[in-house]
């Protein structure tokens, strides 16, 4: 199972978010360059960058970062948040992202995710943040009412071929998966599953790894030290 480190961006740093709370905020450090290059150093073989500021307005924020960092390292880097136009999929493939994550655009336009699948292929991932089972966009900032399975299969139709499945309510507290919601998850869909929110004990990615789930996406567990990345490779 690949063991994909976070680079959230804020601000201009590279933060944690507590619970994708804007107002619970813990930066790691002022240099998001320099931190993906530390976990590349650790033996990183992927990284899955987010422009949360980007996520909360609908339009990149830190391009000048996000190129930075895709200039930086030599490992593929997935990137995500603010992504609504086919021409901001283009600018990030351009740049050298190796995969680009829609979220809110699969709630307001299928369709333009559909074209975007024909376009670019498993270039594009589909990025189910969910709370209770249903839907959150826009940052996570808007409640849609939409369950995440029923998003899910409507995405397999349009083309798309990967999704991140991420546990709003566990993201950043360390608290475990919430692995119930992940196996129902996956006994509806098809599509090769990256996982992330709650991630926090090795146990717990033996548990996803024994449940086909394709990647773990680590943030507050690797930056607070309770996993060690090194340790997690041979996993």
């Amino acid at each position: 199972m690949e063991i994909i480190p976070a680079v959230d961006l804020r601000g201009g740093k590279c933060v944690r978010l507590y619970q994708g709370d804007y107002h619970k905020e813990t930066v790691y450090s002022e240099d998001p360059v320099s931190m993906a290059c530390h976990w590349e150093s650790l033996g990183a073989r992927r990284l899955h960058v987010v422009d949360l500021d980007g996520a909360a307005r609908g339009d990149l924020c830190h391009i000048p970062a996000i190129k930075g960092i895709i200039r930086a390292v030599q490992i593929p880097v997935q990137v995500g948040g603010g992504v609504r136009r086919l021409d901001t999929v283009e600018q990030l493939l351009e740049m050298g992202a190796n995969r680009v994550i829609l979220g809110t655009l699969a709630v307001d336009d299928p369709e333009l995710v559909k074209q975007a699948c024909k376009m670019f292929g498993e270039d594009i991932v589909v990025s189910l943040d969910a709370q209770e089972g249903y839907i959150r966009s826009h940052g996570w900032l808007k409640i849609t009412g939409l369950p995440a399975v029923e998003l899910a299969l409507k995405m397999e139709s349009l083309g798309v071929r990967r999704f991140i499945y991420t546990d709003i309510a566990r993201d950043g507290t360390l608290a475990g998966p919430d692995f119930e919601a992940i196996a129902r998850f996956k006994a509806q869909t098809h599509n090769p599953l990256i996982v992330a929110g709650g991630i926090s004990r090795v146990e717990h990615l033996w548990k996803l790894a024994e449940m086909g789930v394709e990647g773990a996406i680590l943030g507050q567990a690797l930056y607070s030290g309770s996993l060690n990345l090194p340790d997690l490779l041979g996993l």
